[in-house]
């Protein structure tokens, strides 16, 4: 059987460590794509060069040319400005939608049949431009946003009680900003609910801390954003993709009707499985969290119309 086939659409330290991470794991054959000269090709060569310590066969190329990706069965784009201490995601729209334009163009052009991934921030915007550029279906278009905000849930909560992260169940839904939305009740810690275990207090400070995160992140970097985590949740899809595991993963879906929302993409729960994103699953939100929920909808509206205004669509 053929090895898969991933494009890797940027290749800054999301798209380096996500390569890593495929090789790691033998899911295929690796090209690193990006527009500066040198770059994926000094990386995609350090990579191979780790193949005989790891023992890993899988190819790696970097390339500046869009036709290396042709027939890719899955496409992760982070292609695009990083954020800088200050920033907020919000204000990457201009440049990057621009980016994220061309990059969708030649993903339809030279992976027309590819499962498409999306990181690029503000990321509801860019997986919306995605899906418009490309015309694929909603099913092969999707976000990685909650695998990235819920791990940082659970990697908290996990620290605070001293446990284990694989004994914290979490998800964080809505947009991937300031005002997502950490679902306190879905968080359980050994399947007890963790309000019986941290005090509501507690639980507002490490939540908003999990809403501010990746600033976080920046701030103490100074010079790019957070690249371990994120290129590790792409790569989570990837695998639900490529094994068929109708694994429930909270992602940038788009919505037609669940959630009382039609249009938009927005971070829920969703299977994902060799068809893609196969269902989106709808569950019943208490009155905070619906409440929460539609704020963040309004502020994803609001970065969306501002793309639109950008790229003169009406």
């Amino acid at each position: 059987m053929a090895r898969k086939k991933i494009a890797l659409i940027g290749a800054g330290n999301i798209g380096g460590s996500m390569a890593h991470l495929c090789l790691l794991k033998g899911l295929g054959d690796v090209v690193l794509f990006d527009v500066i000269e040198g770059l994926p090709q000094g990386k995609a060569l350090d990579l191979s060069h780790a193949g005989p310590v790891e023992g890993f066969d899988g190819n790696v190329i970097g390339t500046n040319k869009y036709e290396d990706i042709e027939g890719a069965d899955v496409c992760i784009v982070t292609a695009g400005i990083a954020r800088k201490p200050g920033m907020s995601r919000d204000d990457l729209v201009g440049t990057n939608a621009k980016i994220i334009s061309s990059v969708a163009e030649n993903i339809k052009k030279h992976a027309p049949n590819s499962f498409v991934i999306v990181v690029t921030n503000p990321l509801d915007a860019m997986v919306t431009l995605t899906h418009r550029v490309t015309g694929f279906s909603r099913n092969r278009v999707v976000g990685q946003s909650g695998i990235l905000d819920s791990s940082r849930y659970r990697s908290f909560i996990a620290k605070e009680l001293n446990v284990s992260v694989n004994s914290v169940a979490a998800m964080v839904l809505g947009g991937h900003g300031d005002d997502m939305v950490p679902v306190r009740s879905t968080c359980l810690v050994g399947g007890v609910p963790v309000e019986k275990l941290i005090s509501p207090q507690r639980l507002a400070e490490i939540e908003k801390r999990v809403r501010n995160a990746g600033g976080e992140v920046v701030a103490l970097l100074k010079t790019g954003s957070a690249y371990f985590s994120p290129a590790s949740a792409a790569i989570r899809m990837t695998e639900a993709y490529f094994f068929d595991k109708k694994e429930i993963l909270p992602c940038a879906a788009l919505l037609e009707g669940e959630y009382g929302v039609n249009g938009y993409y927005f971070c829920v729960p969703v299977i994902i499985g060799a068809g893609g994103v196969e269902k989106v699953i709808d569950i019943n939100l208490n009155a905070a969290d619906k409440k929460a929920f539609d704020e963040s909808l309004n502020h994803v509206k609001d970065i969306v119309q501002a793309m639109n205004r950008i790229l003169g669509v009406s």
